[in-house]
């Protein structure tokens, strides 16, 4: 039961909307793989799956096999590539689930190879190849080797795929992601034919097309949140929750923990219930704006656990009243605050704000009345 007017609303036609502009990006000829990891980048799982796949793409991206093995049982049939790695037990989900992991040394190898042979069953890989990002993959090709004599020695591990990830594709100097591209193309020179290969995430799907390859693994794009885009795409996810209490403090009064905002006149002061302990980040404590009545309204004092405080004094009386709409993240009337501006105020990337609501914030679908 939702009692509180704090909720995620995801607008899952927006999410359709930018899977058909990132599909005709792209050109048919390729695969699309809709990155739903991390509950969708904080908009569900599997309502963001579903609704990519009738959409144009035909691929699926996780972190974790519990993620895949939600979508399987959800009813989702397209390939799903679990991008993360992957221990002994997880290996076991893959097979069971129809999961194609990444690989990149003979231990998940192996751990792929017996989980099959038990459930009399062929484990699909894609080898992953690191060419510059330094966390996972196979660096050279004695690295590359090993892993592919460990595969062909497996009679229940197919591979079916290669792939990179670029760690600068959204940086102004393209020298880094280039080098990367090159690196991909001396290795995966050493595979068999007949391998589906990808590098380009967003950004190098739209900046770089020699690295789209044959699918390209769209992410941040898909939630419409691509910095600098000149794609047509729209934000998905927007944060709302309501005014609980108005009051008027005087010229001198302290608002919030330690005493860090000092009111230099009389000040209307709305309460709304929302804080850190849903995700509200407390580095946006001073700096952050909300929008109510379509108007920026600065937050004020120290972020609290369930509260935030916010001046409403340069409102109408009548637009700052008990339980009106206030906006944290998305538009409201003419004006829009978006993920990458909020970040700017926290200290952080687009990608956490989106991801920032706890649990007990519910997510609604369906498109708000300001979109």
């Amino acid at each position: 039961m939702q009692y509180r007017g704090t909720y995620i609303r995801v607008d899952l036609d927006a999410i359709a909307h930018n899977t058909r502009v990132l599909r005709e990006n792209i050109a048919p000829a390729r695969h699309m793989m809709a990155v739903v990891k991390a509950n969708g980048y904080g908009h569900g799982l599997c309502p963001v799956a579903k609704t990519a796949l009738a959409n144009g793409a035909d691929y699926v991206g996780v972190a974790i096999p519990e993620e895949g093995e939600a979508l399987r049982k959800a009813g989702v049939a397209a390939p799903i590539l679990v991008l993360g790695p992957v221990n002994a037990r997880g290996a076991e989900a893959d097979v069971a689930f129809d999961l194609t992991q990444a690989v990149f040394d003979r231990e998940r190898v192996l751990w792929l190879e017996e989980a099959a042979a038990r459930q009399g069953k062929t484990a699909k890989v894609h080898l992953k190849i690191d060419t510059g990002m330094g966390r996972i993959g196979v660096r050279n090709e004695e690295e590359l080797r090993n892993v592919l004599d460990a595969i062909n020695a497996c009679p229940h591990v197919q591979l079916t795929g290669a792939f990179t990830h670029f760690a600068d594709a959204d940086g102004e100097d393209s020298s880094y992601t280039l080098a990367q591209i090159a690196a991909f193309d001396r290795l995966r020179a050493l595979l068999p034919g007949g391998l589906l290969f990808h590098a380009a995430a967003s950004a190098a799907g739209e900046r770089y097309p020699a690295a789209r390859y044959d699918m390209v693994r769209e992410g941040i794009a898909l939630y419409g949140c691509l910095e600098g885009t000149k794609l047509p795409l729209r934000p998905a996810l927007s944060w709302h929750t309501e005014i609980m209490y108005v009051k008027t403090v005087p010229a001198g009064a302290y608002v919030s923990y330690g005493c860090t905002f000092r009111a230099e006149r009389e000040t209307r002061v709305a309460t709304l219930p929302v804080g850190y302990g849903d995700g509200y980040h407390r580095a946006l404590s001073g700096k952050a704006r909300v929008l109510i009545g379509g108007r920026r309204c600065p937050v004020i004092g120290r972020v609290c656990m369930d509260q935030i405080m916010v001046d409403v004094s340069g409102l109408p009386e009548g637009e700052a009243a008990l339980g009106r709409e206030a906006v944290l993240l998305g538009r409201q009337g003419n004006d829009e605050i978006t993920a990458g501006e909020m970040a700017a105020w926290a200290g952080t990337i687009s990608y956490e704000m989106l991801l920032a609501a706890t649990a007990r914030v519910p997510i609604l679908y369906g498109a708000s009345s300001d979109a």
